[in-house]
Order: C-alpha cells, then sequence, then structure tokens
C-alpha cells in the first residue's frame, strides 16, 4: 500500500492506452507508435511531440496498461535529461503536459547502447541467462569464471542491441558485429559509446548517492540537423534501467536472493515464473494487484532518485492532453 492507492486504483478505469489524434495545433502529422510511446512528427518545425502513454512492454511485447506509468517515465526523463545537458545534448524542448515531452526531431541510430555493471536478467537475451549457458564473453567482452547471479561484473561494459521492429526481438551484438552490419559509422559509434559510458557513470553515481544501485540501463541516440549527436528518447527511467536498493544488496546476494528491485523487471519475473510466459503468443491478462505494485514501484522509483513527490493528474488523460497540444 502507498499514499497514492486511491488515486491509482481509480486510474485502472482510464489508463492511457494510446491516443487518436490526426491534427495538433491545426496541422495533419504523420504519427509512429512505438512499444511505450505515441510520436506525432511535425517536420514544419523538426519537432517530435511525444506522448508517453501507460503501456508496458516486457518480452519485446506490451503486457498492460500501469496507472500513472506514462507521467512517472516523462517527468523522470525530464529530470534526467536536466540534469545530463552538460554530458551530452538531447532531444527535449519543453514538456506542456504530465504525459508529454515536445523533442527536437532527430535521426535515430540504428543501435540501443546498452550499459551493464551487474551479470543479471530473465530474458533469453541477457546476459546472465548467456553465462548461465556457458558464455564466457558477451558481446566481445570476457567474462571471469565462477561468477554468480546478480554479481558486479568487474567492469561496467558497452553491450550494444540491435533495435527490432515493433514485436520482434532485439539482438545483443558485438561493437565489431555491428560495424559489419555496416549500418552505423566506426566514429559515430565510438562517440555514441563515450557518450553512453559518461552518462552512465553519472546515473550510478546519482543512484548511490540516493541509495541505488543503477545495475544496467540503455540509450538511445540520434544525429540533429547539424549532424550531433544527441540522446533522445529516455534516459534513466525504470523502463530503460534496473534500479536496486543498495542498503541489503550484498546480504540478499550471499543468500542468493533477488536484490529488491524498482523497475518492471518486478512484471518480467510474474510473467515468466507465474503466468508462465516468456513472450511467446499473447501476454496473460495482468490482474489489478500486479498492475498497482508495478505503478507502486514506478513512482517510488521516481521519488526516490528525484528526492521530490510525486503528484499524479488523475483528470482523463485524453482530454487534458488534448488541451495542453492542440490535439483534435
Amino acid at each position: 500500500m502507498s499514499k497514492h492507492d486511491a488515486a491509482l486504483k481509480a486510474q485502472l478505469a482510464t489508463p492511457l492506452a494510446g491516443t487518436p489524434w490526426t491534427t495538433i495545433g491545426g496541422r495533419t502529422l504523420s504519427k509512429y507508435d512505438g512499444k511505450v510511446r505515441d510520436c506525432y512528427i511535425d517536420t514544419e518545425r523538426g519537432e517530435r511531440i511525444i506522448v508517453v502513454t501507460d503501456r508496458l512492454s516486457a518480452f519485446d511485447a506490451i503486457v498492460g496498461l500501469i496507472p500513472s506509468k506514462g507521467q512517472v517515465l516523462n517527468q523522470l526523463a525530464q529530470f534526467w535529461f536536466e540534469k545530463t545537458r552538460d554530458i551530452a545534448p538531447n532531444h527535449m524542448l519543453r514538456t506542456p503536459d504530465p504525459n508529454v515531452m515536445i523533442a527536437r526531431e532527430c535521426k535515430p541510430l540504428p543501435v540501443e547502447l546498452v550499459m551493464r555493471s551487474y551479470l543479471t536478467g530473465v530474458t533469453s537475451t541477457s546476459i546472465w541467462r548467456a553465462y548461465e549457458d556457458g558464455a564466457r564473453s558477451f558481446c566481445g567482452h570476457a567474462l571471469p569464471d565462477g561468477m554468480k547471479k546478480n554479481e558486479r561484473l568487474p567492469a561496467a561494459i558497452l553491450t550494444p542491441s540491435t533495435k527490432a521492429a515493433l514485436g520482434d526481438h532485439d539482438i545483443s551484438v558485438s561493437r565489431d558485429e555491428l560495424l559489419a552490419r555496416g549500418e552505423i559509422r566506426p566514429e559515430v559509434f565510438d562517440r555514441a559509446a563515450d557518450i553512453a559510458a559518461k552518462l552512465f557513470a553519472a546515473g550510478q553515481a546519482h543512484a548511490a548517492a540516493r541509495g541505488l544501485i543503477l545495475a544496467d540501463t540503455k540509450y538511445e541516440m540520434g544525429l540533429d540537423r547539424d549532424g550531433t549527436i544527441v540522446v533522445i528518447d529516455e534516459i534513466h527511467t525504470p523502463d530503460s534501467s534496473r534500479y536496486w536498493y543498495a542498503d541489503d544488496y550484498e546480504e540478499r546476494l550471499a543468500r542468493g536472493e533477488e536484490p529488491r528491485s524498482l523497475d518492471k523487471e518486478f512484471v518480467r519475473r510474474w510473467l515468466k515464473n507465474d503466468a508462465k510466459w516468456s513472450g511467446d503468443g499473447p501476454p496473460p491478462p495482468m490482474p489489478d494487484e500486479i498492475k498497482l505494485e508495478a505503478a507502486r514501484r514506478y513512482i517510488a522509483s521516481y521519488e526516490l532518485v528525484t528526492g521530490v513527490d510525486f503528484v499524479p493528474d488523475t483528470r482523463p488523460p485524453l482530454p487534458r492532453i488534448a488541451a495542453a497540444i492542440g490535439a483534435a
């Protein structure tokens, strides 16, 4: 239970599943729906209107709707974009609504930059699954023998991932494998990799100061009109990152228990262990209590990371957002 439960339970009936608009600001814009975000492309202004929905993706599929999730993600991304501007430029311009970010339009790089500091994960493509199956090299990085699940790696590593189409699975690759595909120039990848390493170090330092462990995360980057590499999408949110509580990490590791987490790993474990589903076929219906617990964890991550109380906007989301951006 949390102080937000009454609002969250009310939002179960009106989650933000998606947006239906064809015009914004009196102009017809092209639209792209991602796993979590609905994007409206304003080519005239060189902007992208991003509506962060309450959709939750896991195992490369949309598995449910989590109350207030979109608001948490958008506002946490705003926090981190503002905090890391001195490390790398990002696409954020303004946030006219708790669920909306107006961003510079960029050309996305064809790779996700995944930074890892721990041997963990539950998906079939996770570093832990590869290690458990006997691999001692992952994306070109040598891994020592004798490690156990959730143990810290000798050093943070970058494990690039291809960007699959909606419904398909991403594939982890090494730098050499990625460059061999011919989709990105070496100098662009190396610059993006350097930015990812610096962002991750800054994120881990901030998390540690807040009593958390930022175990891993992924970054998306793009090129703006001037060819500058820009951080896009989101940064250090519970969707793109794995957060653990630091206070009992060592004790739980010694007992072979999973770390206490503040990310969507909770839902992945429910899907895999309780619902016996890991991506094949349609996802199982998600009980309200699982949705509420996921929402509590998203909100807790926001409050712990930012040090600010989360205030959900409980007004019906579609008319509220439409008024904020002039959508019809």
